[in-house]
């Protein structure tokens, strides 16, 4: 098992926009591929509250690479993200990390 680490770093006042597509939309779709969450988190403190974290649990990078480009490429998502940012963008910086479980981690 693997973990996704990915944080949406959203245009300023865009992050409630973000909330309602993953909420109206995203949320979806990562149920229409198997993609499965492990939660999402905003921050309470730090550089910025206009921020989304969110952790996506997969089995291998195979996995991953399949599940994601299916979503990424799917016609229907790709409407509705262009039709979320019509308006203005929502997010302009992505990071993402992939981890590893240790030996002793309670999640593996």
């Amino acid at each position: 098992m693997i973990v996704e680490l990915r944080t949406y770093h959203c245009a300023p006042g865009r992050l409630p926009a973000l909330h309602e597509r993953f909420t109206s939309a995203t949320l979806g779709f990562f149920e229409k591929y198997g993609i499965k969450q492990i939660g999402f988190w905003t921050n309470l403190t730090g550089p910025t509250n206009q921020s989304l974290t969110y952790l996506l649990q997969w089995e291998n990078l195979a996995e991953r690479e399949t599940k994601w480009n299916a979503f990424q490429s799917d016609p229907e998502w790709i409407a509705k993200r262009a039709a979320s940012e019509a308006q203005a963008i929502i997010v302009e910086r992505i990071e993402n990390q992939f981890l590893a479980p240790t030996v002793y981690s309670a999640l593996r």
